[in-house]
C-alpha cells in the first residue's frame, strides 16, 4: 500500500455519499506496500479501508471485488468489499490523471509484524491453506499476470539498468533462472485461486493467531504451491540459519488443513526459485523506473537477489 493519489476529507466525503457508511471523522494515507493509494477512514458507524487503483485496468478489478465477498462469505477472515448505494462495489474518481476506480473494505482487527515467530509460521501457512479451500468453488478465473512472458519481456526491459547499478553478474543470473524455469517440464499440479502476495505486511495477527488476511490484487489461478513458496519467501526465509526450520513450521500449518502431494513436495524447490525471480524482477522494475508519489515504498530489490541464490545453492 502507498498514496500516489492524494485525497482530501471533501473528497472522501463526496465518495462517501455513494455509501451508507455514516460521517466521516477522520482519514489517514497508509504507507506501507506498493500499488496503490490507501487510507485508513474513520465515520461514525465504524473504521475501513479506502483504496484508489493506480495500476490495475478498471475491466480487471470486478473480479478482486467478488474474490473478496466470495471469501469472506466463506468464513475467511479478510475485507469484506462494501456495496455503494447502488450495489455496484467500485466507485469512480476523477483525477488530474483521468478517472479512476476505488473501493471501500472493512478495517480488520489486528496488526503486521515484520518478522514471524515459529508459531506464526504456523498459523500463517494454516490461513493460507483455509484461503485455498474457501476459494476452490469461485467460478471465476484469472490468468498469472507475472508469468513465463511478463518474466521474459521485463527481464529484457530492466538488464541494462541493472548491469549499471548491480553488475553484469546480476544480469547473468536473471537470464540464467529464466532459461533454468523455461526449460522445467510443466506439471499437472493442484491449482485454483492463490493470493499470489502474501508476505508478512498483508497478515494481521492478534498474538500467534491470525486476524486477517489482506490486500488480494495479486490474486490469480495458479499451482497452490506457488503460493506457498511466495508465502514461504516472504515470510520464512530470513538467510538465516533457521530458515529450513522456519519453512517447515509454516508447511506443518499448511498441510494441517490441506495435505500437500508428492508432485508438490516434488516442485517446491523449483518453485521457491521461480518466486524468488519473480519478486526479484519486479523490484527491480520499481527501483529503476520509479514512480512519482506521497509516502510511496519502494522495496529492496537485493532481498530477493539473495534469496534466488540460497535457493540455488540449498
Amino acid at each position: 500500500m502507498s498514496v500516489y493519489t492524494e485525497l482530501s476529507h471533501n473528497d472522501i466525503t463526496t465518495i462517501l455519499a455513494d455509501y451508507s457508511l455514516g460521517t466521516l471523522r477522520a482519514h489517514e494515507g497508509i504507507a506501507a506496500g506498493i500499488e496503490n493509494s490507501n487510507f485508513f477512514i474513520e465515520t461514525d458507524v465504524g473504521r475501513f479501508v479506502l483504496t484508489v487503483f493506480e495500476r490495475m485496468r478498471a475491466e480487471e478489478l470486478p473480479y478482486f471485488m467478488r474474490l473478496m465477498r466470495h471469501l469472506a462469505g466463506h468464513g475467511l477472515p479478510c475485507p469484506d468489499v462494501q456495496p455503494c448505494l447502488d450495489g455496484n462495489l467500485l466507485f469512480s474518481l476523477s483525477t488530474p490523471e483521468g478517472e479512476k476506480k476505488g473501493c471501500i473494505v472493512s478495517c480488520l482487527q489486528g496488526k503486521t509484524l515484520d518478522i514471524l515467530s515459529p508459531a506464526q509460521l504456523k498459523a500463517s501457512g494454516y490461513a493460507l491453506a483455509t484461503l485455498h479451500i474457501a476459494g476452490a468453488d469461485f467460478p471465476e478465473k484469472r490468468e498469472n499476470p507475472t508469468g513465463m512472458a511478463w518474466l521474459s519481456e521485463t527481464i529484457a526491459t530492466v538488464s541494462e539498468k541493472t548491469g549499471q547499478h548491480y553488475g553484469g553478474k546480476a544480469v547473468s543470473l536473471l537470464n540464467d533462472e529464466l532459461e533454468r524455469q523455461q526449460a522445467r517440464a510443466a506439471l499437472q499440479l493442484p491449482e485454483g485461486v492463490i493470493h499470489g502476495d502474501l508476505f508478512c505486511d498483508n497478515i494481521l495477527f492478534e498474538g500467534d493467531a491470525v486476524a486477517g488476511l489482506i490486500d488480494f490484487y495479486y490474486a490469480h489461478n495458479a499451482p497452490y504451491i506457488m503460493d506457498i513458496a511466495i508465502s514461504l519467501n516472504a515470510q520464512a526465509v530470513l538467510l538465516g540459519g533457521a530458515d529450513h526450520e522456519r519453512m517447515q513450521a509454516f508447511l506443518d500449518g499448511y498441510q494441517a488443513v490441506r495435505r500437500l502431494s508428492q508432485p508438490e513436495l516434488q516442485a517446491l524447490p523449483d518453485m521457491l526459485s521461480l518466486a524468488a525471480l519473480r519478486f526479484w524482477v519486479s523490484r527491480l522494475y520499481d527501483a529503476l523506473f520509479p514512480r512519482g508519489g506521497t509516502m510511496v515504498q519502494t522495496k529492496d530489490p537485493e532481498e530477493y537477489h539473495k534469496k534466488l541464490l540460497f535457493h540455488r545453492t540449498s
